[in-house]
Order: structure tokens, then sequence, then C-alpha cells
């Protein structure tokens, strides 16, 4: 399924320039696989665990480097967190050059702290979570970068300053 090289990412596909997929200009990565396989998900095609392709990693860390637009990278799926050691390099290459960073995820902040470190250290590192599996009865169009209701924009920095969940509505 994911018995790939260390330097190399199961994706299904980038989009190398977006204003959709979290706040400013910004570089998106969506992983394959996702166990979660919500119900009428947006991204269906990404669940499939040996589904997309294999791509270097730091192909990938080039791409979004090279573009002096890019104001961060956000980082979907199919479920990110199910890769976490390929996810924490992109997310420390993009910290080393000084962008933002966001993650989707079906797993709750919650379930993902209960994971492995590196899971645990993507979460002190990234600046943003938008957690929780897309829940069709709870649909809502209206929401910033979100599904359904239950979905929740975590800003990582303040909840690890604070050691609680710090939620936002909107970016500044």
């Amino acid at each position: 399924m994911l018995n790939i090289s260390s330097d190399e990412i199961r994706l299904s596909g980038i989009i190398e320039e977006s204003i959709v997929d979290g706040p400013g200009f910004r570089f998106v990565i969506f992983t394959q696989g996702c166990p979660k396989r919500c119900f009428l998900c947006h991204n269906e095609e990404t669940q499939s665990l040996t589904g997309g392709y294999i791509e270097k990693l730091d192909k990938i860390v080039l791409m979004f480097s090279n573009n002096p637009l890019i104001k961060g990278i956000t980082i979907s799926g199919g479920e990110p967190f199910i890769q976490p050691d390929k996810v924490l390099y992109l997310v420390r290459k993009a910290k080393e050059l000084n962008l933002n960073v966001l993650l989707y995820s079906g797993f709750y902040y919650n379930e993902l702290q209960r994971m492995n470190d590196s899971v645990k250290t993507i979460l002190k590192e990234a600046d943003y979570l938008i957690d929780g599996p897309f829940v069709h009865t709870e649909k809502n169009l209206n929401l910033l970068f979100r599904g359904s209701n239950n979905q929740r924009i975590i800003d990582l920095k303040e909840t690890n300053k604070i050691n609680d969940l710090v939620f936002i509505d909107s970016f500044e």
C-alpha cells in the first residue's frame, strides 16, 4: 500500500496556485489514501490506498519554493496523517521558507494527539488544522474552507501556546 521509499510520498495531485484551499495564495498537496471513506467525500478519488502516484519529496519542495507568490502550503487528501513522516518533511521545508502550513484531516485533533511522534510534531510545527470527517448530513457550503458543520479550524500555534484548543472562523 504505502510501502515506498523514505524520500517519496503517494499523492493524488498537486495544485500549484490556489486561493480556495486556505488563507492567501497557496500550493496544495493532495495525499493519496484515506481510511475514513466519508460518505459523499469531496475528494473521493483520493481514498484508495493504492491509487494516485509516487512523487519525490524534494521535487515537491522545489515546486513550492520556486514560486515567490506562495504564502503557504496546504496538505490535504486523502488523509495526510497516514504518511506522517513524509508530511512532516514537507511541513519542515515549508517552515524553513517562512511559509504557513494548513493541514486537513478526517481525524479530530484529540485522535491525532494519540498517534505517533511524527503526528504530534506536525501538530506542533504547522500553523492550522482543519479537523474532522466530512459528514454529509451536516454539509454547509457557507463555511470557510470546510464542508460540514462538525469540521473545525484550529490555530495550532495558539493551541500549543496555551495548551488548549483555539478555534478560528476567519484569517486576518
